[in-house]
């Protein structure tokens, strides 16, 4: 039986009709209505009729970033889209006919790996995901850790820093600040604005384009200019602490690296494996867990979230 997978971004709405094995059978997608909260509630229950019409569907997943409460029925916290307090699965509820499923984005895309991708037969999973800010999803005992509130595994706001720079959640020194995609960038700006050797192959490419992208430092870094490597470097270092740290606490027996920054593969990989060696509690005695790349690209919110409504309005 299929199950419907929506997953709400800032400027799109992707929804798409997933089979069992996690395959997307049809996919649709409409720009996001961000500042129309009704025209969202529309845009959503719209792609979930279109997508069941003539099939036999037993539920939609919505994945959205912010926080979901311990009912997966009410949108407490959006960042992107100004919700507060939202109670969404009613309004699409009462707009569709099947059950409504909400899932927190980065929980849906870990559950998504877990069942389908790099973590596959695994019962013990974390995944985190590098992108803007640093997300994050756990699995205990085949089962996804959503907390008290619903708000678990926000992993990007572990502290690692004390007094360190100032995130966007109000702390100092979170690790989002440190391994993200946006901290990446900010490094590498700063390396080409510095004047030193190893930053001439950024600041040649800022001369030349009058400004410096995410996707051209990553450009850098598959050509191995040393600068560019050197910083991702230090970003997998502090990966490789904090999954140490998080090895201590959960014990998984596998993490998944994903995020638009997890696409230069091993150049990331391998100094997140090399520093998470160093800082392993009880090295040598305790088995040591697997880091992998993820499998899926920008599907994984809709398999995720399309899963677990099929997990929880069904048979798996």
């Amino acid at each position: 039986m299929y199950a419907v997978g929506i997953d709400i971004g800032g400027t799109k709405i992707a929804g798409a009709l997933v089979d069992p094995d996690g395959n997307l059978v049809r996919e649709l997608r409409v720009p996001t209505p961000a500042s129309d909260r009704e025209a969202i509630v529309d845009a959503v229950a719209n792609l979930i009729n279109v997508l069941s019409e003539g099939e036999s569907v037993i539920g939609a997943g919505v994945a959205a970033a912010g926080f979901i409460d311990a009912e997966q029925a009410n949108i407490v916290y959006a960042p992107n889209l100004s919700w507060r307090n939202e109670p969404f699965k009613a309004l699409v509820e009462a707009k569709v006919k099947v059950p409504v499923l909400l899932e927190n984005d980065a929980n849906a895309a870990g559950w998504a790996e877990y069942r389908y991708g790099a973590g596959r037969g695994s019962k013990h999973m974390v995944m985190l995901t590098i992108g803007t800010g640093v997300g994050g999803a756990i699995v205990v005992d085949s089962h996804l850790l959503r907390g008290g509130f619903g708000v678990a595994a926000e992993l990007g706001h572990m502290r690692v820093v004390p007094e360190g720079r100032l995130c966007g959640c109000g702390q100092h020194g979170c690790i989002e600040q440190y391994a993200s995609g946006t901290a990446l960038l900010r490094a590498a700006r700063e390396l080409a604005a510095s004047g030193k050797p190893e930053g001439a192959r950024l600041a040649e490419i800022q001369h030349e384009t009058g400004e410096l992208t995410g996707l051209q430092v990553a450009q850098a870094i598959l050509e191995k200019d040393p600068g560019a490597v050197g910083i991702l470097t230090d970003l997998g270092n502090w990966l490789g602490q904090t999954i140490a740290s998080l090895s201590a606490v959960l014990d998984p027996e596998v993490v998944v690296i994903g995020g638009g920054v997890s696409s230069v593969g091993d150049v990331l990989l391998n100094p997140i494996r090399e520093s998470f060696r160093s800082h392993q509690p009880a090295r040598g005695f305790h088995p040591e867990l697997e880091i992998r790349a993820a499998e899926f690209l920008n599907d994984a919110g809709l398999v995720g979230a399309a899963d677990l409504a099929r997990v929880a309005f069904g048979k798996l």
